[in-house]
């Protein structure tokens, strides 16, 4: 996974975003917003925002981030307000992860319902009073790309998805975070179309228990990065 650092300035402030151009060849299972669900792509771009980010069209968005770096045909992109240029990539026998890890709002998956969250305000349940209109979801803090080598049947690519999220969290557990994440997470696994496929990518299975590795460690050092910030920040204050 060749990734390439971009920058832009977008309302005065200096931003970066990760590009992989994978070519044609792989599919792609995804949350994000643009390019969503299981299908073939041939890129992926993970862009940073402003932690102030008000755009109620990010699809919009992320389609003409990708036209403005030449990007054509089907691909995968996803927002974050993390510094996408501390992104954190570590590899494992094959596999190869990239992960921008901001953690401003950890939160838990389960929580009581109801339950007001800053980093969703104001929707899912946090309500506007009308006749003010809710704006898009926040961009994901925590935002995972994986390649794997190998083709992986469908229900594999959703397995990889699930050891990918365990991962994560067990990272941020160990990093001292109480959290499984934050509430807009997103995660991309790429995976070649041809060769015989993969029926498993569970923790123990050959491959998934190599993402699990690569994932856990790309989101543990992202997860330290993170407080080392906070720590720098509160020194300075």
């Amino acid at each position: 996974m060749r990734l390439e650092l971009v920058w832009r300035d977008e309302d005065g402030t200096r931003l970066a975003a990760t590009l992989w151009r994978a070519g044609p060849g792989r599919r792609t299972i995804s949350s994000a917003m643009l390019g969503g669900g299981i299908g073939e792509t041939s890129w992926v771009l993970n862009a940073q925002v402003a932690g102030t980010y008000s755009r109620l069209d990010p699809v919009a968005h992320l389609g003409e981030l990708a036209a403005s770096h030449g990007l054509v045909g089907p691909g995968v992109g996803m927002l974050t307000a993390a510094s996408v240029d501390r992104t954190m990539r570590r590899d494992d026998r094959g596999v190869h992860v990239s992960a921008t890890v901001g953690l401003r709002v950890p939160t838990w998956a389960a929580s009581p319902e109801g339950a007001p969250d800053p980093e969703l305000a104001p929707i899912h349940g946090n309500a506007l009073p009308a006749p003010v209109p809710a704006p898009a979801p926040r961009p994901g803090t925590i935002n995972i790309v994986v390649a794997v080598p190998v083709a992986l049947s469908d229900a594999a690519l959703v397995n990889a998805v699930v050891t990918a999220t365990e991962a994560k969290t067990q990272a941020l557990l160990e990093a001292g975070f109480p959290c499984t994440g934050t509430a807009s997470d997103a995660i991309c696994v790429s995976a070649p179309t041809k060769g015989e496929q993969e029926p498993f990518a569970g923790p123990r299975s050959t491959w998934g228990s190599r993402i699990a590795r690569a994932v856990h460690a790309a989101v543990h050092a992202g997860a330290l990065d993170y407080a080392e910030q906070l720590r720098a920040s509160e020194r300075r204050l």
